[in-house]
Formats: structure tokens, sequence, C-alpha cells
């Protein structure tokens, strides 16, 4: 069997060495993000994704606060629950001069707090003696910049570097440099707002005299700009107050969701929070950018799918993607970058690399699901915002999606849109399950291109179904006749073509010889999502599904224990996705197995409570659950991630039967149901047409009550019970 790690697999993130045991703290801002250790610094190691990151390069590679020469105890440190601030409480450690006893332990407290705005962090550092004595404290900040690109960083060798610039040193600022291959010159400006005693092209220090009960402040600001971009002028106090008026405002239309259960509650407050911090304001509106550290940058497959599990809480997010999406789509056929006409984006870089081709990633297209799912996402946008006219400038780019799936998407036009790559350089599975040896037969054979994947045929009919609504919406009549046969024919094609009657679940996918790979995944479960599925072979999926050797007691693993390269401890071959996990869910809430769906949602929580922050990452390994104790990390994922962030709002949309209608306009709960650690939730704020409403539901042994509590506008709410 080929080695998924091999040279081949050149897009691989590294892990050479291990992480920390103490987990990282996380901020990000627009397209900047950092990564920081517990204490706020940037620790310099070899192998460590620690940095200050702008458009694909890290800015900054090392800084670090030392008082007196040694590093302070850590006494707290926490991200603010609206990701808006790092705060870190620490002490100074015994001091001695000789065998003097100068600074007791615990007499300073020294308290850092870090901000990310307008390509800057500011830091405030503020320095108390809580002692009996005067203490002399020398201030030291060792600082740092590689510029290395984000795909260096994650373990891609390079055969040639750029140019380090001198550093410029001035009374109060250290700006270092770097020339790239691309001719751009980076810059990173280091701005002490005071006056250091001394300071060089790697360290800073100032020493400070501290009374009974004296506070020092000092702030220190870290500029990023490319080529002659001015730098941030702000301070610390400025980016405060900014950040809470954008906070403020961006909250001001999204449904706010509170529940009887309080740790239930901070899973949904950090999820909301890093959706958040990783929406991004594009020239074409809002976008999720995929997650931090390695995906900080617009994706299609993980915009969308964000986009359509947050829809009916923020639903000007996927107005974003799509505009996004509608403004890139392919125009023409390049190999080079596996695009053609009218294909959806798979991701954008940028960063030297990307500029110089080093990486085909600048704008690649090799996904074979971002265009079928760029449909469903506008149909159900306008199933729940009843936008017709921005519908009406998208049916282009619709159109033209449609097509890419008939012609460039359907290979050998036998109905199933398949994938194999063009590009010699470009990813060799374009499912979501991108690692090279994702796609396999029962004896761990690699499936020969191109490949017909399970999801991505249901993702074709729902798309072709949703389309069809919009074109009769806009007066395409013989449009939506012809779609929707194209669609019942696709889902019996399908269910005879990808059912397995002795694994009691749906194929992997088709090789590019139209044999099964007969492997139980959780690919399975998105056939349920998109409703491809026969009622039948619904029900014996489900099953499956839930059986102990795909189900771990915290999710759905992408591979079931018994499989062929089944690898808990793998990317995609056994691991946990906690957005895959809720799509399935989500599918099984839709065939109306909502104990299975209760089941998972319950295992995500009970995962979130274990985790940092309560934050559910990108992935985690797949080993079964022991009692007492928390999942096991995957070593370099994302945390936090766009869709991990979404899934909790897709199950309980999925448990609450929720859907829109908006004709009426009309809010619909179909058979909702609660889990019993929750007696209540609310939803308020939540805002359809012209309208805002605020809803309570109560559990009741056997159903859910909803009451309105307020209501603006024209809105019906329904439940079928």
């Amino acid at each position: 069997m080929d080695d998924p790690a091999s040279t081949e697999n050149q897009w691989y993130v590294a892990a050479t060495a291990p992480r920390g045991d103490e987990p990282s703290r996380v901020l990000k801002a627009e397209d900047m993000f950092g990564i920081f250790d517990r204490h706020g610094d940037i620790y310099q190691v070899s192998s460590s994704e620690q940095g200050l990151y702008q458009g694909g390069t890290r800015y900054l590679s090392h800084l670090e606060l030392r008082i007196n020469g040694q590093r302070p105890f850590l006494l707290n440190s926490t991200i603010k629950k609206d990701n808006s601030l790092l705060a870190v409480d620490m002490t100074m450690p015994d001091l001695y001069e000789g065998e003097v006893l100068v600074i007791p332990r615990g007499s300073v407290h020294v308290f850092r707090s870090v901000v990310l705005l307008s390509q800057a962090r500011h830091e405030h550092l503020r320095l108390v003696n809580y002692g009996d004595r005067t203490v002399n404290l020398n201030v030291e900040f060792r600082f740092a910049a590689d510029y290395r690109d984000i795909f260096e960083v994650r373990g891609v060798h390079r055969p040639a570097r750029g140019t380090m610039l001198t550093p410029d040193i001035k009374d109060d600022a250290a700006i270092l440099g770097y020339r790239g291959l691309d001719g751009e010159m980076r810059r990173t400006h280091i701005q002490f707002h005071w006056r250091p005693d001394q300071l060089n092209a790697s360290s800073c220090s100032t020493a400070l005299r501290l009374g009974i009960r004296d506070e020092i402040h000092l702030h220190v600001s870290v500029s990023c700009a490319c080529d002659d971009a001015s730098v941030s002028q702000g301070d610390y106090y400025q980016a405060i107050d900014r950040i809470g008026a954008d906070t403020a405002a961006s909250r001001s239309s999204v449904a706010h969701i509170v529940t009887s259960n309080e740790q239930f509650n901070d899973w949904l407050g950090r999820s909301a929070a890093d959706l958040d911090m990783l929406v991004t304001e594009t020239s074409h509106g809002p976008y999720p950018y995929a997650g931090v550290p390695w995906f900080s940058t617009p994706f299609g497959r993980d915009g969308i799918i964000t986009a359509l599990q947050t829809l009916w809480v923020r639903p000007q997010l996927a107005k974003g993607v799509i505009t996004y999406l509608a403004a890139t789509q392919a125009e023409s056929l390049e190999p080079e970058r596996d695009a053609e006409p009218g294909k959806i984006l798979h991701e954008a870089r940028s960063g030297e690399m990307a500029a110089l081709g080093e990486i085909p990633f600048k704008r690649y297209y090799g996904t074979v699901d971002a265009t079928p799912l760029f449909i469903v996402l506008a149909g159900h946008y306008y199933r729940r915002t009843g936008d017709r006219a921005f519908m009406e400038t998208i049916w282009p780019h619709i159109e033209r999606a449609l097509d890419w799936i008939d012609h460039h998407g359907d290979w050998d036009g036998d109905g199933f849109v398949e994938y194999a790559r063009h590009s010699a350089n470009g990813l060799i599975q374009q499912g979501w399950k991108d690692s090279n040896d994702s796609v396999f037969h029962a004896d761990g054979n690699l499936a020969p291109a191109p490949v017909a994947l399970c999801e991505v045929q249901g993702y074709v009919y729902e798309a072709k179904l949703l389309a069809a609504e919009l074109a009769e919406l806009l007066g395409r009549e013989k449009w939506a006749q012809r779609l929707r046969q194209e669609a019942a024919a696709l889902k019996k094609r399908f269910n005879e073509a990808f059912w397995l009657d002795e694994l009691d679940t749906f194929a992997l996918a088709l090789d590019g010889d139209k044999r099964c790979c007969a492997v139980r995944t959780s690919n399975a479960g998105h056939a349920l999502f998109s409703g491809i599925a026969a009622p039948d072979y619904a029900r014996r999926t489900a099953e499956t599904l839930l059986a102990v050797e795909s189900f771990n007691g915290w999710g759905i693993r992408t591979v079931a224990e018994g499989q062929s390269r089944y690898n808990p401890m793998a990317y995609h071959n056994g691991s946990v996705w906690p957005h895959d996990t809720a799509i399935a869910a989500m599918g099984l809430a839709r065939y109306g197995f909502k104990d299975k769906s209760l089941k998972i949602l319950t295992g995500l929580f009970e995962a979130a409570v274990f985790l940092d922050l309560h934050r559910l990452p990108e992935l985690f390994c797949g080993f079964s659950r022991l009692p007492g104790q928390g999942p096991t990390l995957y070593p370099v994922a994302c945390s936090p991630q766009a869709w991990a962030s979404g899934a909790v709002f897709q199950l309980l949309q999925g448990c609450l039967g929720l859907s829109f209608s908006p004709e009426k306009p009309q809010i619909r709960f179909y058979h909702p149901r609660l889990p019993n650690y929750l007696n209540w939730l609310r939803i308020s704020n939540l805002r359809f047409d012209d309208g805002v409403i605020d809803l309570a539901l109560t559990r009741h042994a056997h159903d859910v009550g909803i009451n309105v509590e307020r209501k603006e506008g024209d809105i019906e709410v329904t439940v079928v019970v």
C-alpha cells in the first residue's frame, strides 16, 4: 500500500516534533493571526507554528518577555469569551542577588494583555509591586522575524529564499525586513511606547524601579506591512475601543441562543466567538476563513459548509460566501490550476510561495464538491431569506455551475460526477477527504481515477432540486422540469450503483473502472444529509453509522474500525471530524432518526466539555471513548476551525427540525427534540424577512413546547409534534 506521507504527498502537514504540553492561544483579526503560548510569548522552536502571520507569511517568529533574566511564573492564561483579547496573569519567582533574596516569589504581579487589530499586535504590560520593599526590575523583550511562508512553517522545503534586510534601529522602535524572491518587501515594525535603555536588532531592555504598591504600564505594538504600505498608527486603548464597537455591530444581526445548561452555553459561546474571529471581510462581503494556522484563507468547500451550518442564525455570512465564490468562479480551462469553466474555487492563497508558483494554490480549483455545494447554498439561502433580487444576480453563476456538473464534472457521461487531477502539483484526492490515501478498496488498494465519491452524488442531487426551485422562481419552467427529472434519475442510479447490501451502507466511491470501494466510512452520512438515499437504505445506513465500529462515543469515525487502512490517528482514515459528524447527524434527523441525532449531539457536547476553552478542533483521533477521559488530540489539527465551530448550530437545527419558508414567511419546527440535559432553550434576535422573533423552547417528556416571546413583522411559527 502507498505511504500517505510519501514525497508524492507534498502538501502533507509535517509533525516532526511534539507540540508543547500546554495549549496554544490564538487571536485573529482580518488577514492577521497570532499563535502564542500561554505566557503570551512566541517561543522560538524550529518546529513550532507559533508566530504572528499576515498574508500567508510569518512576520514575527520570536517574542519573549524576560524580567531580571527570568521567565515569570504563570498564574492564569485565557482568551476572553469573545476572542478579542488574550489575558495572562503571572508573578516572579524568588530572585536572589548572591545570598540575598531581593524579590520574594508572589510579590510582583505581571499582567499581560494582547489584542490584534488592523495588521498590528498591541500589548499592555502592567507590573504591580505588592511586596514590602522597593524592587529593581529589568524588563526585556527578545524578538525575531523569519518571514517564512506558511507552507515552509508546515514543512515544505524551499531551495532558495529571499534576503533578510539590515534592521533599522531607532530610539524606540526596531524595524525588521525581508525582500522576497517575489520582489515584495515585508517589514515588521516593533514600536515600544517608551524610551528603552537598550535596543538592538533582537532585544529591548529597560531598568525599572518599582516602589511598594507602585505599578508601571508599558505598551508594545508590532505592525506588519508589505512594500510601501503604511503601518498601524493606533495604540492598545484605541484597539480595545474599536474591537468592542466592531463586535457589538457584528452581533446585532446574529441570532443568539442560550440554554438551561451552562456548559452547553460555554460551547455555544465559544463556537459563536470563533466564527466571529474567523470571518474576514473581503471585497465581496464576509467570508469564514477555514482555520488557524494552516488554512487561514478562503476555501470554497469549507466556506460553503460553514455557511450552511450557520445559515439559520447568521444568513448574511452565506450571502458573502456566495458572492465571493461567484466572483472567483473559473472562466476558462487551466489544467495547471485544475480550473474548468463554471467550477468553484477550492482555495486562494497569498504569500511568497503562491506568488512564485512554488505552490499551486494562489487560486486553485481542485475540488469536486464545491461546485454543487455552491448551488445547494444558494438554494438554501433563498429559502432562509426570500432574497429574490440576489438570486437574479447570481443565476448566471448557477447556470455555469450546472453546466460544469453536466460536462466537465461527468467525465464519461454516466450521470455521476467524478474527478482526476490535471495539475501535476495539485491534489490527488479532491473530495473533502483529500489525503492521498483516503479513497481505497476493501483490500486497501487505492482507487484509480477518475473517482466518483458517494457524497458528491448526493450534493449534485440536492443541487439540481434546489436549482429547479430557483429556476421556477425566476420564470424558467423548462429548466425546472429538466432539473427535477435529472435529479430523480440520479437518485435511482445512485441507489442501484452505490448500495452495498453486505455492508449495510453506501460505497465510499466508484473508481475509474466503476468498481465499488466497499468500505464503511462516514461519507455515507452525507447521502442522508442530501436526501439521495432510499428510505430503507437510509435506515440501515443509520444503524451502521451508530454501530461501535463507526461511532467512537464522541463522533463518527471517518473510516470504521476493522476496515482496511483504518487508523484512529490518521487524518482521514479513522479520525473524527466534528463537521463530518454534524452533517451525518443532520442527515439522520432528515430521515426521522432524531434519537440518533441526539446521541451525536451529546457525544460532541461532552467532547467539548473536556477540551480547552470548550473549543472543538478541526479533528481528533478516533480512539474509543474511555470513562473519565477526553478525546485524544490530533497533533497538527487547526483550532479554531470554522466548520468545527459551526457544528453545534447544525446539530441543534437538525434536532429541532428547523426550516424556513419565504413564501409565508414561516418558521417551521418538525418533530423538535431536545436532549435531557437541556430543560429549555431560548432563541432571540432571529431575523426573518423584515421581522425579528424571540422563541422559548421547553422540553417535555415526549415533545418540545415552543412559545413566541417577541415578534416584530408578519412571521408565522408552525410546529409539528
